[in-house]
C-alpha cells in the first residue's frame, strides 16, 4: 500500500473513531423527572437533561396540550433545563422529546404523562388521630438478604460493625406491618430510603446520592411502591423523610455541577456553626448567619443552595413526584431551619397548592416553644415570615419529658416541666398539628434515660398518648430497647431483635419477648388501640391543673366525652380531693379506668391514686 493510501486510511480511521467517540458521549444520560402527570394544579414542568455536550442541542416535541415554554442553557454545557407547559387539555400518553444539534444529530427520549390517582389532590395527611411509628430501615428487619450488598454501591453489608450496613430493607418492613397494625400504629415514618452511596456510615441515608431512586440495598423503587400499597391495605399512612439542606458528596451531580452556585462553595471548607438561633436573632451578625446557613453539615454532605431557582424547582418537583408516585400521606423534612427559609416557604406553598390536605412536619430542633412556633404555617411572626410548614416537632416537650419523670416535684422540676411546656402553647398557630415524642433516631433511648424503669415507661407513655398533638414512637420502645448517645450513633441505633434470620430471639412475637417486655408491649398496645377510636383525645380541649405533690391531672373533653388523666410520679399512694377539679368533672359521678379496667365511683369526693401509676378515666 502506498504512503498516500496508508495516510488516507489512517485519517479516515481516526475520523470514524472520533465521530464514534463523540456519538458515544452525546447521549441523554439523565432526564429528571423521568415522567409526570396530567391534571396537576401547576401546569409548568422543568426537565433537567444531562449528557455530554447536551447544551448544544435544540429541543422540540409534538404532543397536544404540551409546549416547550423555554430552554435554558447554564454555565455547564452538559446540562439543559427545559420548561414545559402542560395544558389542562393534555391527555395521558407517550410522546417523543427530540434533541437536535447543528450537525443534525438527533437524540430522542420517550416521555410519559400519566393519569393521576382518583382524587389525588384531596389526599388526607397524617393528623392528631394518628400514632406514628419511626424506624430506621437498615436496623429494623431484613426481608431479603440477597440485596444486602449491591455491586454498584460502595458500602457492603457488615453487621458486626455498629456503624456499618446491617441489611434491613423494605421487604423486612412489609413483613412486620401486621405487627405494627396489631400494636395500634396508624402512620409509618421511615428515615430516608433514597440511595446513599457514601463509603462509610451510609446506613442512615441522610446523605442522598440520587433523589429519584430508592437505595437498591433497600429494594429499589418497586419495593417502596409495594410498601405504600401494603400500608394502605392496613390503614397505615406513609410518611417520607426528605433531605434538602444537603446531598451526598457521592451524588452524581457533584462530579459535574450544573452551576457553580448549585451548592455553597467556599475558598476553604466551612462547616455550619449549627447555631439555628442566628436565623431568628435580630442582633445576629451576617457572618454568623452565613456560616449557619451556607456552611456544610458535614464534609460528606455538600450544602445545597436553595436560592438557586433551578435547584429549588428541582427539589419542589421531586417532592411532588414522590407524593404522586408513591401515594404518600405525609412528608418529614430533615433539618428544616438549615435550609434557605424563603426557598422552603416556596416549597411548602407549592406542595399545599397541589395537595391542600397533605401534612408536612419539619425537624425544628430548638429547646423553647417560641423558636419552634416560628416555623409553623401562618404563625404570627413579627417579620411576617410564613413557612407553609403545617406541623412542627415539639423538642421543648421532649426535653421536658427527659427530666420530668426522674425527679421529685419542686417549683420548676418534676411534672411541672410538662405543665410549663404546655403552658407555652399560646405561641402555636395549630395546637393539634404538633409532633410529640419521647425519643427518636437522633436522641438517647428513653429507657436508658429512665434506667429501664417500667413504671416510668408507663407514666411517660400515658402522658404522650393523651396530651395534645401527634404522638410519635421510635421502633423498639414497645419492648423497652435501650441505647446511650454517649456510646455513639451506631450502638444507639441497634437492630430490632428478630429482624434477621438467625437472631437469638424474635421480639416481634410474644414468645420471643421477656415477661417485662411483654408487659410494656401490652400496656402500649392497650393505649394505642384505645386512642385510635377516641376522637376526644385527637381534638378535644385540653384543661390541665398545676401539679401538686408529684401528681399531674388534666382533662380532654368534647361534646360527646370527657376523659380525666391522672399521673402520680411519686412513690407514695395519694388521695386526691376532686373538688379542685370540679369545673372539669362537672356533673359526672363515676368513671371507667381504661388501664386497670375498673369502674370508679366519685360519690365521696375522693380519688385514690397508687404511687408511680397513672389512670385514664372515662367520666360517666
Amino acid at each position: 500500500m502506498s504512503t498516500v493510501k496508508r495516510s488516507f486510511f489512517l485519517i479516515l480511521f481516526f475520523s470514524i473513531l472520533s465521530l464514534t467517540s463523540f456519538a458515544a458521549k452525546s447521549k441523554i444520560e439523565r432526564l429528571e423527572p423521568g415522567f409526570w402527570w396530567v391534571g396537576m394544579e401547576n401546569p409548568n414542568l422543568q426537565l433537567l437533561i444531562y449528557g455530554h455536550g447536551i447544551g448544544d442541542y435544540k429541543v422540540s416535541l409534538n404532543y397536544p396540550g404540551v409546549d416547550v415554554k423555554a430552554v435554558r442553557n447554564v454555565e455547564n454545557n452538559n446540562y439543559l433545563f427545559v420548561d414545559l407547559l402542560i395544558d389542562k387539555s393534555a391527555k395521558a400518553g407517550m410522546f417523543e422529546i427530540k434533541l437536535t444539534n447543528s450537525k443534525g444529530k438527533e437524540l430522542v427520549y420517550l416521555y410519559e404523562l400519566k393519569e393521576r390517582r382518583k382524587d389525588s389532590a384531596n389526599r388526607s395527611g397524617f393528623n392528631s388521630s394518628d400514632v406514628i411509628y419511626l424506624l430506621m430501615p437498615d436496623r429494623f428487619a431484613n426481608g431479603n438478604s440477597e440485596n444486602d450488598s449491591v455491586d454498584v454501591l460502595v458500602e457492603k453489608v457488615d453487621r458486626a460493625n455498629f456503624d456499618g450496613r446491617h441489611g434491613g430493607d423494605i421487604e423486612g418492613i412489609i413483613n412486620q406491618l401486621d405487627y405494627l397494625q396489631d400494636l395500634g400504629i396508624t402512620a409509618l415514618w421511615s428515615t430516608p430510603l433514597l440511595e446513599d452511596n457514601e463509603e462509610r456510615g451510609s446506613y442512615h441515608t441522610y446523605a442522598i446520592s440520587d433523589y429519584y431512586n430508592i437505595d437498591a440495598r433497600y429494594g429499589g423503587n418497586e419495593a417502596y411502591l409495594e410498601l405504600s400499597k401494603e400500608c394502605k391495605k392496613r390503614g397505615i399512612k406513609l410518611i417520607k423523610d426528605m433531605v434538602f439542606n444537603h446531598c451526598a458528596s457521592a451524588h452524581w451531580w457533584m462530579n459535574d455541577l450544573p452551576q457553580e452556585d448549585w451548592v455553597h462553595q467556599h475558598d476553604n471548607y466551612m462547616n455550619s456553626n449549627h447555631r439555628k438561633s442566628t436565623l431568628l436573632d435580630p442582633h445576629a451578625s451576617s457572618v454568623d448567619k452565613i456560616q449557619f446557613s451556607d456552611g456544610w453539615f458535614d464534609k460528606s454532605m455538600p450544602d445545597l443552595n436553595q436560592q438557586n431557582e433551578l435547584l429549588m424547582t428541582y427539589l419542589i418537583q421531586n417532592s411532588i413526584w414522590w407524593v404522586e408516585y408513591a401515594d404518600l400521606d405525609g412528608i418529614r423534612m430533615d433539618t428544616h431551619p438549615y435550609n434557605d427559609p424563603q426557598g422552603m416557604s416556596k416549597w411548602g406553598k407549592a406542595l399545599l397548592t397541589e395537595y391542600p390536605h397533605l401534612n408536612i412536619v419539619g425537624e425544628t430542633w430548638y429547646k423553647n416553644a417560641a423558636d419552634i412556633a416560628y416555623w409553623q404555617k401562618d404563625a404570627l411572626n413579627s417579620d411576617t415570615y410564613n413557612s407553609y410548614l403545617p406541623c412542627v416537632m415539639d423538642f421543648q416537650l421532649f426535653f421536658a419529658m427527659e427530666k420530668a419523670f426522674l425527679e421529685p416535684q419542686e417549683w420548676e422540676n418534676g411534672l411541672v416541666r410538662l405543665y410549663k411546656s404546655l403552658a407555652a402553647d399560646y405561641l402555636y398557630k395549630d395546637l393539634n398539628n404538633i409532633l410529640i415524642f419521647s425519643e427518636n433516631h437522633d436522641t438517647q433511648r428513653i429507657m436508658s434515660t429512665l434506667e429501664g424503669d417500667l413504671d416510668k415507661f408507663k407514666l411517660m407513655n400515658t402522658f404522650l398518648m393523651t396530651t395534645r398533638g401527634i404522638p410519635q414512637i421510635y421502633a423498639g420502645i414497645e419492648i423497652l430497647m435501650e441505647g446511650k448517645k454517649s456510646d455513639g450513633d451506631g450502638k444507639m441505633r441497634i437492630d430490632f431483635p428478630g429482624g434477621w434470620e438467625g437472631d437469638e430471639r424474635n421480639a416481634f412475637a410474644a414468645e420471643g419477648r421477656t415477661a417485662k417486655e411483654n408487659e410494656a408491649f401490652n400496656f402500649l398496645r392497650k393505649l394505642l388501640q384505645w386512642r385510635k377510636v377516641n376522637p376526644v383525645i385527637h381534638l378535644g380541649k385540653l384543661t390541665h391543673y398545676i401539679p401538686e405533690n408529684d401528681v399531674y391531672v388534666y382533662f380532654r373533653s368534647n361534646k360527646e366525652k370527657t376523659v380525666m388523666v391522672v399521673i402520680n410520679n411519686g412513690s407514695k399512694d395519694q388521695e386526691l380531693s376532686l373538688n379542685r377539679f370540679s369545673e372539669s368533672i362537672k356533673e359526672f359521678t363515676k368513671a371507667y379506668d381504661i388501664l386497670s379496667e375498673q369502674n370508679i365511683q366519685f360519690s365521696d369526693g375522693k380519688l385514690e391514686v397508687k404511687g408511680n401509676s397513672s389512670m385514664i378515666l372515662e367520666l360517666k
